[in-house]
């Protein structure tokens, strides 16, 4: 089968045929519709430090926001059978630990992240392997397309997550949102489903244009304003009530937790590059005298894929608004360059 292969941190990926993946007992494996190419993919092609210390060898493979076809069945998958229509969550889990028993199966303890560790093969190739099957799968509603659910990867559900279930976003609120990536904008977009008002911070004004479109009532184009929180406290009256750093670097952090108003809470979504080296320092005293929270958002448990579900059904919310742009298997390494500049707009997807 033909998947795009990582050689070396930073070296460009290489298009080759490679051996189709075979379940394990408790596995399936997927034939590949669609996949999100993520800045998650671009972390790790990097070699950025979350990624850097798993290892990835030569002849690897990214992509972890995929939908496709099941094709394979594993003798011990009692749930999941050829045919199924299915995407999967990226933080794959064992369904069994203290932390998968307890609905928090995005932090499971043995969670293997799709692409993104040595043990488990991607989804930018014509297959994957899906381990502990019964636990992971998730079967694809009729009326959610394969496009939708490459747009519900990673990121949307990363951001519905943070904004739902750790942060307390409720109608009429303001959040701020700084970073207008793929992950940005799915928080622009599910912020304002909720009924929250929301300011899309970013550097480049084509993807705040795009934030307006989701949802944002007013922008701000970081290089234009001398002080990021001080203009956001001022759109807001003083302060957002949830705000939420998209992506990762110790400007756009800090910039997040000192826009928000007393007893506001920050989400921490982006992870940190090789400049930051996984730490970045805050401002913990205004944390202490505002009592601001900081939370840190991944994923998404398994079970609570039906929330957006229903939201989808209902005409709340659209993952595939997010999608920017659809490309050949064969343009996977150019896009995936692309991100080192910037130089995405919204949640490029490969079609197969």
């Amino acid at each position: 089968m033909r998947a795009a292969v990582f050689t070396d941190h930073g070296e460009p990926l290489e298009i080759r045929d490679v051996a189709e993946p075979r379940p394990d007992p408790t596995g399936v494996v997927v034939e590949t519709d669609v996949c999100g190419i993520c800045r998650s993919d671009w972390h790790a092609w990097q070699g950025d430090p979350v990624w850097k210390s798993r290892g990835l060898p030569e002849g690897h493979v990214l992509g972890h926001e995929p939908a496709g076809v099941v094709v394979d069945v594993g003798e011990e998958v009692e749930h999941v059978r050829e045919g199924d229509r299915v995407t999967v969550p990226f933080n794959l889990a064992d369904g069994t630990c203290p932390s998968c028993r307890n609905a928090h199966s995005n932090t499971c303890d043995n969670r293997i992240p799709l692409g993104l560790a040595p043990e488990s093969k991607g989804a930018f190739a014509e297959q994957f392997h899906v381990p502990w099957a019964d636990f992971n799968v998730v079967p694809l509603p009729d009326g959610v397309s394969q496009v939708e659910m490459a747009g519900m990867g990673c990121r949307f559900m990363t951001s519905f997550h943070g904004l739902v279930h750790r942060a307390d976003v409720t109608a009429g609120d303001w959040v701020a949102v700084h970073g207008c990536g793929g992950v940005g904008l799915s928080a622009v977009h599910v912020a304002d489903a909720l009924g929250a008002n929301v300011v899309a911070v970013d550097l480049f004004d084509e993807k705040l244009a795009f934030a307006e479109e989701l949802g944002a009532v007013e922008t701000v184009n970081a290089e234009a304003v001398a002080d990021v929180p001080d203009e956001v406290a001022a759109i807001t009256n003083g302060g957002a009530d949830v705000s939420v750093d998209a992506l990762g670097i110790a400007e756009t952090c800090r910039n997040s937790v000192r826009c928000l108003r007393n007893h506001g809470q920050h989400v921490q979504i982006g992870l940190t590059s090789s400049d930051e080296g996984g730490e970045v320092p805050l401002p913990t005293d205004r944390m202490v005298l505002g009592e601001i929270d900081f939370l840190g958002a991944v994923g998404m448990p398994r079970p609570r894929y039906d929330e957006i579900f229903r939201m989808i059904e209902h005409g709340k919310l659209d993952p595939a608004a997010v999608v920017s742009e659809r490309v050949s298997l064969e343009e996977v390494p150019e896009t995936l360059d692309s991100m080192t500049d910037f130089g995405t707009t919204g949640i490029p997807v490969v079609e197969f």
